[in-house]
């Protein structure tokens, strides 16, 4: 073994042995950026920072959502952890913060040391700078977690082999210790995202994957039997499929195949942060779809394949896009008397908040003692670290929420408004006592009666008679997680519920809401101060911190819908035109224009963008502009002659209201470019013969500026 080269960054220890000496791989500009953030700002900053840049690249290594893929992976302080591909850092924080030893791999030595400021205090992690085939050979064999998290797409980069993903899977087993676990996260190939018009996250084109990826290269995703089978030729017998939701990058829900979703779950899907997209379809519509047909796990946006023994976790949520005290995760196990769900804190402030909710539980089963409602059984644990958890009695049932959902989609209105009566009627209950649970929605009540008959597999009720739920002995409060001293009006309370469930979902659209607020006795004004009430409580929820959609909207990648689309090649084409003018000696004029016509003798396109124009100008003319199009562009420009004259683009012959960026290269910062060919001194006739060859790259207008703003030619 060659003599270690060990760099230390606070208590983190970067081992340069392997370092081939320069950075094979780089993203640029960015890089730099995050590592002075790295260096100079606290991750308490990290959202600030995320809100005020409003950047892609910034948004993705620094959010601390991306943590949430490994987070309940139930890693403790006696274990080592292998990161291979840890990158920036990620989620080396949540791993060091459970394990007892973590290595990392990385080839890139920029965003090791970003990944080592960000994490300097963590005196249990290695970072191992340089290429994995060079490292592997020098890493022990007892890893009890080996993570793989959009890494093993790359594995062609990797080895050098006809069977790449098996041979670098059997590789990383060998590191394996006896019982331990391997985890991959990586996006599924046939993931509704790409059908509905969301690019391939690797390539940044349309339907590449499901397409099988038809123009090459080293990256490659996989469905779930594609997974499956070289987890299976490379002898793992023990294997669980997860499913995180919206995809593994930004996770908020783990799903499994023993806590697969519900219809009506699936509504995050405008997760476009990188890049633009069109909306084929609604997703959520889609999904719902696939869920009856029992089809999830084909669609699914990612995959989280854990290799090695069966692990409790049936499923995760997570809210960790709320200000910190409020920051907590909800988990289903089985376990062998059944299965049980737990909510635990996210962080130290979030503790005292998972207190209150169990005094919740206290207090509200005071209230509706002796009621039709039955609040769900609670109780206050702690880890053995003395950390406070709620373990919660898990109930079989449905929701009100999605009965309510059925009601609809019979057109049965008046079983829908039954169902709401009675659920004013069982929640109203102590109103008048000093507590109430301000998130009574349809979706935390459940009904155990009338849904031991559902269908699993379509989703459907095989007996939809509303007198079974209306009939049942107790109707089951499932969460008391915003629960208030204080008392609160039913009617307040119902109208959160019916405003949130319409919010929800379009298709509750068939529902009108006077009705019931009229039942309420709510009328304009009122309903307009519940509106603010609410308001102020999702500010009170998520304090100052944007949600991942406001941060979405704030990057500004848009969104097309086909309809947007079609125009939008309308738009294009007229944006495209190439419009002459003539200066008689009045300067440029509209009504002294023209457009050459397309296709034909005057204007050729190819296919790489290239023009050829050849037009006819009559004699007594000053000067010529040739607009090449309504939108920022960069131009090649190849030829100008006149008269079959070159025309030097050095000489002051030739203007324009761009800037030089190469030979022969113009950049146009502005939606209106042109070029102006003075005609004085040349030859001329009665009439006279303009041609021009271009290549033409459409640009944003952004991106334009950009390059001239930071000077970068002249």
């Amino acid at each position: 073994m060659s003599e270690r080269k060990i760099e230390e960054i606070g208590k983190i220890k970067l081992d340069l042995t392997h370092y081939p000496g320069e950075d094979l791989y780089c993203d640029g500009d960015v890089e730099d950026e995050l590592l002075d953030i790295a260096k100079n700002y606290s991750s308490v900053e990290y959202p600030r920072i995320i809100e005020e840049r409003k950047s892609w690249e910034i948004l993705y290594h620094l959010s601390c959502q991306r943590e949430n893929i490994v987070e309940w992976l139930p890693i403790h302080s006696s274990m080592k952890v292998l990161e291979v591909g840890s990158g920036c850092g990620a989620i080396t924080g949540a791993l060091s913060r459970r394990a007892g030893e973590v290595t990392c791999v990385e080839l890139s030595r920029k965003r090791s040391m970003i990944n080592a400021y960000r994490h300097m205090e963590a005196e249990n992690v290695t970072i191992h700078v340089g290429n994995f085939q060079d490292v592997e050979p020098d890493l022990p064999k007892d890893y009890d977690y080996i993570c793989l998290i959009g890494v093993f797409e790359y594995a062609q980069a990797y080895i050098g082999s006809k069977t790449p993903y098996e041979d670098f899977l059997r590789i990383i087993k060998k590191h394996l210790k006896s019982g331990g676990h391997i985890a991959i996260a990586i996006e599924n190939k046939f993931g509704l995202k790409y059908w509905a018009g969301c690019r391939e996250d690797h390539l940044g084109s349309y339907f590449s994957g499901i397409e099988d990826y038809p123009e090459g290269g080293v990256v490659r995703t996989f469905t779930r039997e594609g997974l499956l089978s070289i987890a299976k030729r490379c002898g793992f017998k023990e294997t669980q499929m997860y499913y995180p939701y919206p995809d593994y990058k930004f996770m908020t829900t783990l799903y499994s195949d023993k806590r697969l979703p519900k219809r009506g779950e699936l509504s995050n899907n405008m997760r476009n942060f990188d890049r633009d997209r069109i909306q084929l379809f609604d997703e959520k519509r889609v999904f719902d779809t696939i869920l009856k047909e029992g089809q999830f796990p084909l669609f699914s946006n990612s995959y989280m394949l854990l290799l090695g023994p069966s692990l409790p976790e049936e499923y995760v949520k997570y809210s960790n896009d709320r200000k910190e005290e409020f920051q907590i995760k909800t988990l289903q196990k089985g376990t062998g008397s059944g299965k049980i769900l737990e909510k635990h804190p996210l962080c130290k402030e979030a503790q005292n908040h998972i207190e209150a909710t169990a005094r919740a539980y206290e207090k509200l089963t005071e209230r509706y003692e002796g009621s039709r409602i039955a609040v769900n059984e609670s109780r206050l644990d702690k880890t053995a670290d003395g950390i406070p958890y709620i373990t919660i009695k898990y109930l079989e049932g449905r929701t009100l929420e999605e009965i309510l959902d059925e009601r609809l989609l019979e057109n049965d209105l008046d079983g829908f408004h039954r169902l709401f009566d009675e659920y004013l009627k069982r929640i109203s209950w102590g109103e008048e006592k000093a507590v109430a649970d301000y998130d009574l929605i349809f979706a935390n009540i459940l009904i155990s009666q009338g849904g031991n008959e559902r269908n699993e597999k379509t989703g459907k009720s095989e007996n939809l008679n509303i007198d079974s739920y209306l009939s049942g002995e107790k109707w089951g409060l499932i969460d008391c997680e915003w629960t208030f001293d204080k008392a609160v009006d039913t009617k307040q309370i119902a109208f959160r519920a019916i405003y949130c469930y319409l919010l929800e979902d379009e298709k509750r659209n068939a529902l009108n809401p006077d009705l019931i607020f009229d039942k309420l006795g709510i009328g304009p004004a009122e309903a307009e101060q519940y509106r603010r009430e609410e308001m102020k409580f999702q500010k009170y929820v998520t304090g100052k911190r944007l949600s991942m959609a406001e941060i979405r909207e704030a990057i500004g990648q848009p969104v097309y819908t086909l309809t947007d689309f079609c125009e939008g090649l309308r738009n294009k084409a007229a944006d495209d035109r190439i419009q002459i003018y003539e200066d008689t000696g009045r300067g440029f004029l509209e009504e002294q224009s023209f457009f050459p016509e397309e296709d034909g003798e005057q204007i050729r396109r190819g296919d790489d963008g290239q023009v050829e124009l050849s037009v006819r100008i009559p004699g007594g003319r000053s000067a010529v502009r040739i607009d090449p199009g309504s939108h920022a562009c960069i131009i090649h420009v190849k030829r100008i002659s006149w008269n079959g004259e070159g025309i030097s683009l050095k000489g002051k012959q030739l203007q324009m209201n761009g800037f030089r960026i190469g030979e022969e290269m113009y950049a146009f910062p502005t939606e209106d470019p042109n070029i102006t060919l003075s005609l004085w001194g040349l030859p001329a006739g009665e009439e006279n013969h303009l041609e021009a060859v271009m290549e033409i790259t459409r640009m944003s207008l952004e991106s334009v500026k950009h390059l001239q703003k930071r000077g970068l030619f002249s």
